[in-house]
């Protein structure tokens, strides 16, 4: 650790005096601690351009992987300590729009309680390795099978056919027939949603008129509010359109994906305080959103 602590030190300041006075060493130690460290790599991490030093190329590359590790222990050491009070903090990813529309309006409420624990946000869609990522928990959509995690139920998904009012309007009495005369807007991880809705109201697959996909659904909602056509969203997640009237439903006819949102998280971590006060948090909104 000490020659990797200098060579972090030495590699930010490109000075050994300086990356010494940081470190409560001499310029000499931390010039032979990184001597130490090259050897033992059999690769030079610096070279002399003059009175300078600059780092190799195989330094560079080694100093950005050091110093997100160095940082990653100085965090948990942090976090580690702040447990004893019951507090810490840990790294959630979350669908972009289910997080801007859902979790964050109601974050406050979880900080009200828990006020020495802090929930980091990251956007993230699809699976992922969360080791890799350096997530410890993720809110998403789906079946809750996730192999090594456990799933922790949020609330299910029932999509509607949303529109602009402009659209809304041209037809009163609309039915499910009248879908098929507009672009129907696709969220690209749920390409089947569509299909699914036309068959459980008995409506023709080939008269689908299939539009553009979107990664973000606040993207296709932001298509929706322009006019581009119609598409089947969770009314909880465009409440605010739906209230200010920029997004009507096209027609009453809701949908069960069959789907719901959970948050995932490994079950050693469970334990842990600041994710065991979260579970119990959602737990709770759970049931004042029933």
């Amino acid at each position: 650790m000490s020659l990797l602590l200098a060579f972090d030190a030495a590699a930010r300041h490109l000075n050994y005096t300086r990356a010494g006075a940081e470190l409560s060493l001499t310029q000499s130690a931390v010039s032979r601690h990184v001597q130490a460290l090259e050897s033992l790599l059999e690769v030079p991490l610096f070279r002399r351009e003059g009175r300078n030093i600059v780092l190799t190329d195989i330094g560079r590359m080694y100093q950005s992987e050091v110093s997100a590790a160095l940082q990653r222990l100085r965090n948990a050491s942090l976090q580690a300590i702040s447990y004893r009070s019951g507090g810490g903090s840990f790294h959630l990813a979350v669908l972009p729009t289910f997080g801007a529309k859902w979790l964050m309006p109601r974050l406050g409420r979880f900080y009200a309680q828990n006020p020495g624990t802090m929930v980091h946000l990251h956007s993230r869609i699809g699976r992922f390795d969360l080791d890799l990522a350096g997530i410890d928990a993720v809110i998403g959509v789906g079946d809750g099978n996730w192999p090594g995690l456990q799933a922790h139920h949020i609330r299910d998904e029932t999509v509607l056919p949303v529109s602009n009012a402009d659209i809304a309007q041209k037809k009163s009495n609309r039915t499910a027939d009248d879908v098929v005369e507009h672009l129907l807007l696709q969220v690209a991880a749920r390409p089947d949603t569509w299909r699914r809705w036309f068959v459980e109201q008995g409506l023709p697959l080939d008269s689908m008129r299939l539009g553009p996909q979107f990664e973000l659904t606040s993207h296709l909602t932001q298509a929706l509010v322009s006019g581009l056509g119609i598409g089947l969203l969770p009314t909880f997640l465009v409440q605010d359109e739906l209230r200010s009237g920029v997004l009507m439903p096209f027609v009453d006819l809701p949908f069960n994906t069959g789907a719901s949102y959970y948050l995932w998280v490994a079950p050693d971590e469970l334990q842990l305080p600041p994710i065991a006060a979260f579970v119990r948090w959602l737990e709770e909104e759970r049931e004042l959103d029933a």
